[in-house]
């Protein structure tokens, strides 16, 4: 069992409810068209990236003609958008690093608009790949220790056996770390056993971390992780930041 996890991809429940479920179901739909059209298949049991795309739509009750309109939006059979996915690299506060993966129609109104958001925000927007030498492409699961029904030990069995690369634990949960490839197979073999999941996905997960000790400026990083967060081209904020147990306490 490796040592606690101290990497964080922030999210902040905030804001209206509505507002807030309108948000996550625009950027799901996102993530499906695009899935059709990397994955070249409107089929999720050929489309890998699709189907996990359509767990998590599933997983936050998105009604089934929303799926089914972004789906095809990605075919062409409906309506369609140019959308397109790139890697966003910058610097927040502290030397902090982040990733941003975006999912937007308009290239250059979207780095316009991050690269304001940065700047406002004490951050700086970076040359594609400032940053990225620093997080790897993984897929990342995490099951709530509470919600385990078997220990400690079957479960790094289970994980292991299955293919994952690593099984970390921190205060609250277990979180198994596996190849993007094999993410999938490990998912539902975890699930076909009826391990919990609390949260399954790909990610760019931290090689390093930066240990953030100031109250002040760990606070100024996460308003900026909130407003790239809330920016509806944004689907996802990876960051290296390492909050330290003082810090933790007083922002709690």
């Amino acid at each position: 069992m490796a040592g606690h996890s101290k990497w964080a991809n922030i999210k902040h429940k905030k804001g209206k409810a509505d507002e807030k479920k309108g948000k996550e179901f625009t950027k799901i739909a996102k993530e499906i068209t695009i899935a059709v059209k990397t994955g070249g298949s409107g089929d999720p049991e050929a489309n890998p990236k699709l189907k996990l795309a359509i767990q998590k739509a599933k997983a936050i009750n998105m009604p089934n003609e929303n799926i089914t309109r972004a789906i095809n939006k990605g075919t062409g059979e409906g309506e369609s958008e140019a959308l397109e996915e790139i890697l966003y690299e910058g610097y927040a506060p502290g030397g902090v690093a982040i990733m941003l993966s975006i999912a937007t129609d308009n290239r250059n109104r979207t780095a316009s608009e991050i690269r304001h958001l940065f700047a406002k925000n004490n951050g700086n927007l970076g040359e594609s790949g400032c940053v990225a030498w620093m997080f790897k492409r993984s897929g990342l699961i995490t099951i709530n220790k509470n919600a385990l029904a078997i220990d400690e030990e079957e479960l790094m069995m289970t994980a292991l056996d299955l293919g994952a690369d690593d099984v970390r634990e921190d205060e609250e949960s277990y979180e198994i770390i596996t190849t993007p490839e094999a993410f999938m197979e490990i998912k539902e073999g975890l699930e076909a056993q009826n391990i919990n999941l609390e949260d399954a996905d790909i990610v760019m997960l931290p090689q390093n971390t930066v240990e953030i000790n100031d109250p002040e400026t760990a606070a100024k990083i996460i308003k900026l992780i909130d407003l790239l967060e809330d920016h509806d081209d944004v689907q996802n904020v990876y960051t290296n930041m390492s909050l330290s147990d003082e810090v933790m306490e007083q922002m709690q």
